[in-house]
């Protein structure tokens, strides 16, 4: 069977995209496969899938599905031997998960974040233990001394089991700061966190191999995007009113004129030949800017989804609210 053959097989009897299809016919590192070896192959995936290590206001798990449903998801056309996968905003890796490609490049203005990503990628065993730690002494008045601590202070293992400790145990798996880039989110009170999940942390330490994972600007790290390259924006989204903005994940925000910005990297992607994909509210704001794009060139188009958000406090004010997801595709 050759690979190719292999590969199709994959994506019409398992559902998986051709990315990802791919990226398991190259992990089980067989060259002669037969049709033998497929249920091998899913089996093996299927023990080794990861998914992301923080809870993330606005992840990207529970819309995936609609994503591929609607045809909307992954790009046909995108080479993942040749050409390279770019999420900017990676937050806590949901679609990267979901694709495995190759070649990819993740990046974000949260250093929390991306620390801690490289410490996974780096230096697990350390990590594992710090959490340890974290778990073994995790109360309310623990959880406001680590939450004080003086990142400066602190090395890139301490910071990154800081990160995890607060985001599982924080209200909501809320990541917020506050002007002075200081996180803010109150103590969750959950009975039984799980802080320390070394099972998939080390699925996801052995897919960052050969990743890239920087701290910066979005407009930097696709810099260098070429054409049939894939890029995947998640921002800060924009609200739907004065009062529904959690967009704080960086003490410098993400407002109108970042948006419009935004939008104008897309275009410029757009135009250089790369598949581009955008999630953000389903705000006037945003369908105005990217309305405009899709008169432009009508190989842009806003698609309307569903999704279920939790950051309200009151369990009354969560539900089903509708996202927009922009493709030039």
């Amino acid at each position: 069977m050759t690979k190719n053959t292999a590969l199709q097989f994959l994506v019409n009897n398992y559902s998986f995209n051709h990315i990802l299809a791919n990226s398991i016919l190259l992990t089980f590192g067989k060259e002669n496969i037969t049709k033998e070896d497929l249920p091998k192959i899913v089996k093996q995936y299927q023990k080794n899938k990861a998914k992301p290590f923080v809870k993330w206001v606005g992840g990207k798990r529970q819309l995936l599905k609609q994503f591929k449903d609607l045809n909307l998801y992954p790009p046909d056309d995108f080479n993942p031997v040749k050409n390279t996968y770019f999420e900017p905003f990676v937050g806590g890796g949901a679609v990267f998960l979901d694709l495995l490609p190759q070649k990819a490049v993740l990046s974000d203005m949260n250093l929390e974040l991306i620390t801690t990503y490289n410490v996974i990628k780096n230096d697990l065993e350390k990590l594992i233990k710090k959490l340890k730690e974290h778990q073994q002494k995790n109360n309310k008045t623990y959880f406001l001394k680590i939450r004080a601590q003086n990142l400066s202070r602190l090395s890139d293992v301490s910071i990154a089991a800081r990160f995890i400790y607060l985001n599982r145990t924080c209200f909501n798996g809320l990541y917020r700061v506050n002007k002075s880039g200081q996180f803010n989110v109150p103590f969750g009170k959950y009975k039984n966190p799980l802080i320390v999940d070394k099972n998939n942390l080390q699925k996801i330490s052995k897919v960052l191999r050969g990743v890239k994972i920087k701290h910066q600007d979005y407009k930097k790290t696709v810099a260098n995007a070429k054409k049939g390259d894939f890029v995947y924006f998640d921002p800060p989204y924009a609200p739907l009113s004065p009062t529904s903005s959690f967009t704080s994940y960086t003490k410098n925000g993400f407002g109108e004129q970042q948006q419009i910005e935004l939008r104008d990297t897309f275009y410029k992607l757009h135009k250089k030949g790369c598949f581009v994909m955008l999630s953000n509210s389903n705000s006037d704001f945003i369908n105005k800017i990217y309305g405009e794009l899709a008169k432009k060139d009508k190989r842009i188009k806003i698609n309307k989804l569903g999704a279920n958000r939790m950051i309200n406090s009151k369990a009354s004010g969560r539900g089903k609210i509708k996202e927009i997801l922009v493709v030039n595709y």
